[in-house]
């Protein structure tokens, strides 16, 4: 054997590897692979779901602060909520035009605070919830923000 043929085969030898065109094909199909993952995923879905459950867990805290007066009080609800379904004030704002359940958060006896949906504005004056009295005199409260479709409503 000659020693330019020795060169040559070894040359070969360090320089064996991936091609460009491989590369890109690899790159394509993790991208490929990658959205699908993203869109079985649907992270809107998922969070509109995060905050759905969220603002159930809402309005039965409130339902059940409600309730807890009520035994306190011989069976009468929070004077303050009407037939019509109105907006329930946040704690420690203004509440013209809205339901004052403050009652429930004095001296933190039922509630520390108001619960607030999870998209409403810091600077509303509104928990985002809705409260009514029915026709049975049960308490209606409900999430009008609901995401996805949902109806969120709790009767008590």
């Amino acid at each position: 054997m000659s020693i330019n043929k020795i060169n040559k085969k070894s040359l070969k030898k360090i320089s064996s590897g991936f091609t460009l065109l491989e590369i890109l094909l690899v790159v394509a199909a993790i991208g490929i692979l990658a959205g699908i993952v993203i869109f079985a995923i649907n992270p809107a879905k998922q969070l509109g779901d995060t905050r759905n459950s969220q603002r159930k867990v809402d309005i039965n805290t409130i339902a059940s602060a409600i309730y807890q007066y009520e035994i306190d009080t011989n069976g009468h609800p929070p004077s303050s909520i009407s037939i019509d379904p109105t907006g329930i004030c946040k704690t420690d704002h203004d509440c013209s035009g809205l339901i004052d359940l403050s009652v429930l958060t004095d001296s933190s006896k039922y509630l520390f605070a108001m619960p607030v949906d999870p998209q409403i504005d810091a600077s509303d004056n509104s928990t985002g919830y809705l409260i009514s009295v029915d026709n049975d005199y049960r308490i209606v409260i409900s999430a009008p923000l609901a995401e996805n479709g949902v109806t969120i409503t709790i009767t008590k």
